[in-house]
């Protein structure tokens, strides 16, 4: 029993200081965006504002409110929540939403995207339930829009956050039904980083709370998806960037929390939920064919399994060839993840 810190801190030093790292300091004033009037976005056709959220641990944050609404009176609307190292880009799916009669609407998390602030490490976080307050401004925002039905859906890390959120609010959670694309559930690694090493970083992030990890120096998922690699999407690769970020200690330990917490609680989820994913895992570095084929970041199988154990009423499905965003896939897998959506969110 006493060689396994040794081994874990020897584990921990590696990860910590043989890690790239990105130069975000900053030292002029935290003065936060005041603006909160909607504006045209950054995507033709959407519109969207800031939401001052308050003070953080490391100072002002905000996020940011997208919307597309529907040509014709709906109240009906559809609200997605983006992964981790990502932000709101996919103009086609919220028209998508918009032609099948819903109002669209996306939020950019604090520190991603259009909400990120010069002071902000990126994607930092320190428990997911800070995530909370974005969706519920969104949510209000929904409303005061006159809509009255609403699903809520994430992808990756926001899959993990919606259904948390779910969970946390139970009947409260002001959904009709929540929808998620590969989400976090599980790390995908093996039992001993899953079962040890996470929860040491769990530990050691309470006290080094800005102490990072380096993420894997790959380029294929990223090649999977940008229009001048192997990919069909353009995107601000300063906020959705080709290599991640190290990620803290603290962040760390907010996943794990939350993905123990939302498995204690998964009974309290009172709404149908949708969880879709690849069909298959692919492993590697550098890109491949394959990298087109499935999903290169989650083991599907683990989301397979925790999936079915959410909530009371749930449809749990795979993609076949659906990549890790299974709506950036190929055409075919593509399809078959909007009718699977569709279809669930149809529903009465």
């Amino acid at each position: 029993m006493r060689r396994i810190p040794l081994v874990m801190m020897l584990l921990l030093v590696a990860l910590a200081v043989s890690g790239w790292d990105i130069d975000r300091k900053y030292d002029g004033p935290k003065s936060p965006e005041t603006d909160t009037t909607w504006h045209p976005d950054i995507l033709p056709g959407y519109e969207a504002r800031y939401v001052n959220q308050a003070e953080a641990f490391d100072g002002p944050c905000r996020s940011t409110i997208v919307r597309l609404r529907a040509q014709r009176p709906s109240r009906r609307a559809y609200l997605y929540v983006h992964g981790f190292n990502d932000y709101f880009f996919q103009s086609e799916m919220g028209r998508r939403f918009v032609d099948s009669g819903y109002n669209f609407y996306a939020v950019d998390l604090r520190r991603y995207g259009r909400s990120k602030e010069p002071w902000q490490y990126p994607y930092n976080i320190r428990d997911i339930r800070e995530y909370y307050a974005d969706i519920d401004s969104a949510l209000a925002q929904i409303r005061r829009d006159g809509n009255t039905d609403i699903t809520l859906s994430g992808h990756s890390t926001g899959g993990l956050t919606v259904l948390s959120f779910a969970a946390d609010k139970g009947a409260d959670c002001g959904v009709d039904r929540v929808v998620t694309d590969s989400p976090f559930l599980e790390w995908n690694y093996n039992s001993f980083y899953r079962n040890v090493a996470v929860p040491v970083v769990q530990f050691l992030g309470k006290i080094f709370k800005n102490s990072k990890i380096k993420q894997s120096h790959c380029d294929g998922y990223a090649y999977s998806l940008l229009r001048q690699y192997h990919g069909q999407w353009e995107y601000n690769t300063d906020w959705k960037m080709i290599y991640s970020p190290p990620v803290t200690f603290s962040w760390v330990g907010a996943i794990n929390a939350a993905q123990s917490r939302l498995m204690k609680r998964r009974k309290d989820i009172a709404v149908p939920i949708l969880v879709m994913h690849s069909s298959r895992k692919i492993d590697g570095c550098g890109w491949t064919p394959e990298f087109q084929t499935g999903d290169a970041v989650l083991d599907p199988a683990m989301i397979q399994e925790r999936g079915s154990l959410l909530g009371h009423e749930r449809v749990v499905c795979a993609i076949d060839s659906g990549i890790h965003d299974l709506i950036l896939s190929e055409p075919g897998p593509r399809e078959a993840a909007y009718d699977t959506i569709f279809k669930f969110i149809g529903k009465r």
